[in-house]
């Protein structure tokens, strides 16, 4: 069986219909920040098994950018997908 994905726009969909961008979880610095926290968001992540949160673009679709909440380690389950843009209204509240 194909995995799916809920976009909150388009409905399910197959996750071929995405593109997968990475990590979500990484909070951009100041536009002043030290040479090494930049080089620490640009180039330093970390690789977490399990339950993860993705920026994923919905490519074949409504074109937006997505959160999922997934698991990366062995069910491959979705747990939540949430537009981008609420996401970021959310992580500011």
């Amino acid at each position: 069986m194909a995995s799916l994905i809920t976009c909150p726009h388009c409905g399910v969909r197959p996750k071929e219909e995405f593109s997968i961008r990475g990590d979500a979880s990484p909070v951009r610095p100041a536009a002043g920040a030290s040479d090494d926290a930049w080089n620490a968001y640009v180039f330093i992540r970390d690789n977490p098994k399990g339950r993860i949160i993705e920026h994923w673009h919905h490519t074949a679709g409504c074109r937006r950018w997505l959160v999922v909440e997934r698991d990366n380690a062995s069910s491959h389950e979705v747990y939540s997908v949430t537009d981008a843009s609420e996401y970021a209204k959310e992580a500011t509240r």
